[in-house]
């Protein structure tokens, strides 16, 4: 999922990998194994900066600085 001249440093996870274990068991999954709650926590990561990185684009598109709800879910819409 490349952007080109986006800052790929992520400071904080996001999405922890336990967090992942227990959303995946909340969806019915009986037992779920480290990596799998790892991928999906770098896949949402992966996600999330390229939803961000194209709603900045939206948002400077029509003259703002703020990124709005619509920004995101116009975004969302291209990434998901």
């Amino acid at each position: 999922m490349g952007c080109g001249n986006r800052s790929d440093k992520m400071l904080v996870k996001v999405f922890h990998p336990l967090d992942m274990d227990k959303f995946l068991r909340d969806q019915g999954a009986e037992r779920v194994s480290e990596d799998a709650s790892k991928r999906l926590s770098k896949e949402l990561e992966d996600a999330g900066e390229e939803i961000l990185f194209k709603a900045r684009l939206l948002a400077n598109h029509a003259g703002r600085k703020s990124i709005k709800k619509e920004d995101i879910y116009l975004a969302a819409k291209k990434v998901i």
